[in-house]
């Protein structure tokens, strides 16, 4: 299972990093207000949120395949349930 590690927030960004074996990434994702067709996201769950988005994506697709900056929004385009587990998730 790969680490995760979040720094604080910059505003709605955070950087993470993704450790998974000898690979190691760095990530900058940008939380929206609100997902399409989801949630409205509260600045307190910020770094919550942006794990449990990586624990997503890590269970459909190697870290090497994450994208180095993106906003949350960007994963509903490859994976449009997101959202939905999103809420599930953080419920």
């Amino acid at each position: 299972m790969a680490e995760l590690e979040g720094r604080a927030p910059r505003g709605r960004t955070i950087r993470g990093q993704v450790r998974d074996g000898a690979l190691e990434t760095t990530n900058e994702v940008t939380v929206p207000d609100r997902l399409r067709r989801g949630p409205e996201l509260d600045d307190r769950d910020l770094e919550r949120t942006v794990h449990e988005s990586f624990l997503f994506l890590l269970e459909r697709e190697p870290a090497s395949s994450i994208l180095t900056r993106f906003s949350l929004d960007d994963i509903s385009r490859s994976f449009p349930e997101c959202p939905q587990e999103l809420v599930r998730r953080l419920g």
